[in-house]
């Protein structure tokens, strides 16, 4: 009884596949369409932290700049 191995190639395409994406302008790496996306979405994922963490003392800056000078209770205070 003998035992069969089946060897497959791990990751990446095989060398008849390759051969087909370089005659259809495929690229192995990422496309630049993806790096960009990629960038897009981590800029507006920080802006969205900064503007979330950032507005209320933004606000107070602005208030404690403005004239009258109010104190801080007054800023922080709903009233």
């Amino acid at each position: 009884m003998s035992t069969r191995v089946a060897l497959k190639a791990k990751g990446g395409k095989s060398n008849r596949n390759k051969a087909s994406a370089a005659a259809a302008g495929e690229e192995d790496g990422p496309s630049t369409v993806k790096i960009v996306t990629d960038w897009t979405n981590w800029g507006l994922h920080k802006a969205k932290v900064v503007a979330h963490y950032g507005f209320i003392p933004l606000i107070i800056v602005i208030g404690m700049n403005s004239e009258p000078k109010p104190s801080w209770a007054q800023l922080l205070t709903p009233v």
